[in-house]
């Protein structure tokens, strides 16, 4: 059981994870609930470090390794500053770059494809609460996944259980808050197809 204020060990890390995989529902104040939070307080401290201090881009890939808590590609790129309240289910492909001001609520799963392009101050969330009031502090996870070749315009919101295919542009602004087919142009709030690529 976690106690609070130590780091997460490897255990600890597996068991969150595969509730989160799981799409179980995190009861508030129960033990997944307790590392859900260890794991938002290890990606605060993680990420706090990496925004004020920037030395190279070949450094920042360097602490996002230590975040995500697996190999990132050399070839991924990402200009800070950049936040996350978990990081440890982030999983990105070759090329991937990632630009400034962007917030990933990963606990769901975040999936981004090979060559995709994150726009400045992109919103990329993976939770729920529950709808009913008396349980609103239970938290649902659902993942995000966006191919190969996407590029998010800036400021663009991209909503739980998302599907964005290959090679789809979605336009500066939008919320995504549906499936969005390969090679098409999304825009809007909520985000509609205006045109195919």
């Amino acid at each position: 059981m976690y106690e609070g204020g130590d780091e997460l060990n490897a255990e600890q890390i597996a068991q969150f994870l595969a509730s989160m995989d799981a799409g179980e529902e995190c009861v508030a104040g129960s033990e997944i609930h307790r590392l859900m939070v260890a794991a938002s307080e290890r990606a605060l401290r993680i990420s706090s470090r990496m925004n004020a201090n920037f030395i190279s881009l070949a450094d920042t890939r360097a602490q996002l390794e230590e975040l995500f808590g697996r190999p990132v590609p050399e070839s991924v790129g990402l200009f800070p500053p950049f936040s996350t309240d978990c990081g440890l289910n982030t999983h990105l492909g070759e090329g991937v770059f990632i630009n400034s001001g962007c917030r990933f609520q990963d606990q769901g799963g975040i999936y981004i494809g090979d060559r995709a392009l994150i726009g400045h101050n992109c919103m990329i969330a993976t939770l729920n609460h529950n709808m009913e009031p008396s349980l609103r502090g239970n938290i649902v996870p659902s993942p995000v996944h966006i191919g190969a070749d996407v590029w998010l315009g800036a400021n663009v919101t991209v909503l739980p259980s998302v599907t964005i295919g290959d090679g789809a542009v979605v336009a500066a602004g939008a919320v995504v808050t549906k499936d969005v087919p390969a090679r098409c142009v999304v825009a809007g709030v909520p985000a509609k197809v205006i045109k195919n690529i």
